[in-house]
């Protein structure tokens, strides 16, 4: 897979075997920038006691306002230096018997192969977690379908409708058809259902994220539309208030504020509207609540 890469919609066909690197800009080692508690999830994959997010560095987009931005910036000054595999394993595990029993993969479309292996790593040691795949959707259909039986639930992003605003802001004009079709592929594994467990905690499903992003609420709408147009109103939604803006951005028109009451709650409302009854919403205030250092060990805090 990675001796010719095409696992992302980018199809870069380097070989990463022999140090080559594509967009992301990774090789075929194994690099993690974080590997830490996150008790900020929605509450089905958190809990009271957090869930262990595995955080890859770079990304197949790169989205200009990113929150991520310290260690998803496709440049060779933010990519650790590879980890030995066996260390890597341990440190996980070590982080997640602190925690609900949940790993979660943050931004690992361009790290599938790595990421299989830490979870074989993983099961290996007799420790059977949830797995989970937080993605921006950026995703190809076929790395998907050799997801499956292996990720337990899907946490993908639906970031955009409009193919001009996903270039000017993710450099990525096709990501619209390209998110449907990898959410289409997650639905056939998973269905629309979430399946949880004794404790309330997600063990198999699907849970769908939007970020609002400010001066976008047409954007937002059109989504949610689609949404409920191409998939189904029984999805567990997730719609994100907790935009802020980087210093990458501060100067953008557009991008260099938070979101209004106002607009968040317009969502809210063509939401209830549509029908969606399942999923999360979050409040205005975790514009302050959601900011990673990751240049700390706990990038979140306690």
């Amino acid at each position: 897979m990675l001796s010719h890469c095409t696992l992302c919609p980018r199809k870069c066909g380097v070989n990463r075997m022999e140090g080559e690197t594509g967009y992301c800009g990774c090789d075929a080692m194994f690099r993690v920038s974080s590997v830490c508690i996150h008790k900020g999830e929605e509450e089905v994959i958190s809990g009271s006691k957090g869930i262990c997010n595995v955080f890859f560095p770079h990304c197949n987009l790169q989205c200009m306002y990113c929150q991520n931005c310290d260690i998803s910036e496709n440049s060779d000054g933010n990519l650790p230096g590879p980890s030995d595999y066996n260390e890597l394993v341990s440190r996980i595990c070590s982080v997640l018997d602190t925690t609900e029993n949940i790993v979660g993969f943050v931004s690992p479309s361009h790290c599938i192969p790595q990421m299989c292996a830490i979870i074989r790593g993983i099961k290996a040691t007799g420790r059977n977690p949830v797995f989970v795949y937080n993605t921006n959707a950026y995703d190809n259909v076929e790395s998907l379908r050799g997801l499956e039986g292996l990720i337990d639930v899907y946490l993908p992003d639906f970031k955009y409708m409009d193919a001009k605003l996903a270039m000017a802001y993710s450099d990525a004009p096709d990501y619209p058809s390209v998110a449907i079709e990898a959410i289409r592929e997650m639905l056939r594994q998973k269905g629309t259902g979430l399946i949880v467990d004794q404790n309330g905690l997600a063990a198999s499903g699907i849970i769908l994220r939007h970020l609002v992003l400010p001066g976008a609420v047409d954007q937002s709408i059109t989504v949610l539309q689609t949404i409920a147009s191409e998939f189904s109103v029984k999805l567990h939604i997730s719609l994100m208030s907790q935009y802020y803006p980087t210093s990458r951005v501060e100067n953008h028109p557009q991008l260099n504020r938070s979101i209004s009451h106002s607009e968040y709650e317009n969502l809210v409302e063509i939401m209830q509207e549509l029908g969606f009854y399942r999923g999360w919403l979050q409040e205005l205030d975790s514009t302050t609540v959601y900011r990673p250092d990751f240049s700390n060990e706990k990038p979140f805090g306690d």
